[in-house]
Parts: structure tokens; sequence; C-alpha cells
């Protein structure tokens, strides 16, 4: 059931319904701030994952009259929404901190309070290595996205967990509001790598070099019968790369031969990366160019 990246997300936003109800409760009754904001924390998660959830939904739809490239780019627009978001959770949690350190903090008791992160601390551990896993079987930024912000919860569910601890054997309450904000500090991290990583979709910056080598060694398979290649164009849309390219040809190839030759390498670079459209263009070569085997063999003949 929670295999599919939708499924994924669901379980996501099951996971994170729990926790804020739990650290809001928690974080209310015993006046602790630090909680509170790992409560608003999972929130902004909770929206994260409907966002997640419904974007996924949005991808994965075929391309359509409206939309000729697909949907893909609705993963990018969703992880900068899920930014956006966090920042926003970080400017009440750094006011509210702020203020329980000027006017002073006295927490109710730490005990429930140690109790629901430790929950927390767990539960983020089991649903975002999941969600990463998923994630990277199928391709997709939104659920990357939801699963990073998990991971960025265990870490700040442990020092929360840990510093009511420390409150707990010190007496020190002012610890709590400090590290409410030491938690906004994390928090804003993961935000910002989020913003970088969304506008790398929406700003089609072009696939990794890495992938741009299992292109070029897919067209060198090919040598024999390519004159060459140009204007390589790669980007990726969402979980979907789609890449252009010029192919130059020998002008005495036929149109059947020349149809052929660009299947078999689509079908080559569709094989070496998953989830791949490639446009092929193809050009003629020129009769006298010394470059062209095919030509300089008919040249060759002929003398």
């Amino acid at each position: 059931m929670f295999k599919t990246s939708t499924g994924a997300a669901g379980l996501s936003i099951i996971s994170n319904s729990v926790l804020v109800v739990l650290k809001l409760g928690v974080g209310l009754a015993i006046g602790s701030v630090s909680v509170i904001s790992e409560a608003l924390h999972s929130g902004t998660d909770l929206l994260a994952s409907f966002i997640a959830f419904f974007s996924l939904r949005i991808a994965v739809r075929p391309a359509d009259e409206s939309h000729p490239f697909g949907h893909g780019k609705a993963e990018g627009i969703s992880g900068f929404v899920e930014a956006l978001l966090i920042l926003v959770g970080v400017a009440f949690i750094v006011y509210e901190a702020v203020n329980r350190i000027m006017k002073g903090t006295v927490l109710i008791s730490t005990y429930p309070g140690i109790a629901v992160m430790g929950v927390s601390f767990v539960a983020n551990i089991l649903v975002s290595r999941h969600l990463l896993k998923v994630a990277r079987r199928e391709d997709s930024l939104a659920l990357e996205a939801d699963a990073r912000h998990l991971t960025a919860d265990v870490y700040t569910s442990l020092g929360v967990f840990v510093g009511l601890i420390v409150v707990q054997v010190t007496g020190i309450h002012i610890l709590d509001p400090i590290i409410a904000l030491a938690v906004a500090v994390m928090i804003t991290r993961t935000a910002f790598k989020l913003v970088g990583k969304s506008f790398v979709d929406l700003m089609d910056v072009r696939l990794p070099e890495e992938e741009l080598d299992i292109i070029r060694r897919a067209i060198a398979r090919y040598k024999d019968d390519i004159v060459e290649f140009h204007e390589l164009r790669t980007r990726k849309s969402g979980r979907e790369r789609q890449v252009d390219l010029h192919l130059l040809l020998c002008k005495t190839m036929s149109v059947g031969e020349s149809h052929n030759l660009t299947e078999k390498l689509e079908d080559e670079i569709k094989s070496r990366l998953p989830k791949c459209v490639v446009n092929i263009h193809v050009e003629p070569c020129n009769l006298a160019s010394v470059t062209c085997p095919r030509c300089q063999g008919k040249a060759a003949t002929h003398e």
C-alpha cells in the first residue's frame, strides 16, 4: 500500500498528522517552546506532505494539448512552495523563542516532552527512510523533498529530546527557547537546500555531467554511421529526463536507414537513462566533406 510514490506520500501525511497533535498538545500543556516549535516543524511537514501528495498526482499525468511536455514541473513547484512554508514556520519559532528568552520561561514538566520527542525521533527515522527509498526508486523530487524534511525532523527531535533531559537534570529552563532557536537554524538550512534543488528543475538546468557522459557513450556506439552530433540539450522535468540532439548523417543514407539508426540510438539512451524522452533531428553531411566515411568510400569507388 505504501510502496508507490503516492502511497508513501500518504504514509507521511498520516505520520505527520499524529505527531503534530501529540507535540502541540504536550508543548502547550507543559509550556515548552522547543516542543511547540517541533509541532510547528511537523505542521509544515504535514502541509509539505499534502503538497507532495497532490503534486505527484499531477506530475504523473501524461502530456496533453495544453502541456505538451507533460506535468513534471509540478514537483519542482511543490518543492519551492514547501521551502517557503518552512521559512514561515521558522519566523514564528524565532519570534516565540526570543520572546521567551527576554521574558523568561518555566516548564511545568519535562517528562511528557521527553516522551513525545522520543516517539517523534523513532517515527521520523522509519518513515523518512521509507520515503527516501521510494523517492530514489521512482526518481521523485517531491517525495525526496518530503523525505528530507522528515530527516531534518530526526535531528531536531533528537536535539529537543536531549535538551529537555538537560533541562530536567540542570533545572536551567532558559535552555528550552535556546534549543528552539537551534531547531530553527537547522530547519532554515533544509529550506535553502530545497529551494536550490527546486530551482534546478524549474530553470531547466542541464543533466549532471555523468548522465551527459552516458548519452555521449551511447552515441559513440554508432560512430561508424554517425558523422558527428551537436546541439545536445538536456533538462529534467519532475522525474522525466528530456534529451534533444542533432545528428549529422551521410547524405547518401536513405530515409529508412536514418530512421532505423535514430530509433536504435533512442532505445540505447532510454535503456541507460530511465524515464527519458529523446528527440533527434537528422541533418545531411556535405558530399565534399572529408569527415564522412560513406562519402569518402563512394568518392574512392568513382575514382
